[in-house]
């Protein structure tokens, strides 16, 4: 029997497909059931781990102002 990890079955998973597949399998894992977030996660590490620190402060900046839009207003 194969011993994967779940971030080794995703990578294997979306390994061979092409660009417009990838982007297809993000837009439909945004949104939907929650058992497709590890999925997205995995994808994120893989960009994350490749762009620079200026595009990582981007990104993290962006995440924060989003959050910052979402959470409930004190009471």
């Amino acid at each position: 029997m194969i011993n994967l990890d779940l971030r080794q079955a995703i990578i294997n998973n979306v390994g061979n497909n092409t660009k417009e597949e990838i982007k297809d399998v993000i837009e439909d894992s945004i949104g939907n059931e929650e058992k497709t977030l590890p999925g997205l996660g995995v994808l994120f590490e893989l960009i994350w781990n490749e762009i620079s620190a200026e595009e990582q402060s981007r990104l993290v900046d962006a995440l924060h102002s989003k959050l910052q839009q979402l959470k409930p207003a004190a009471t």
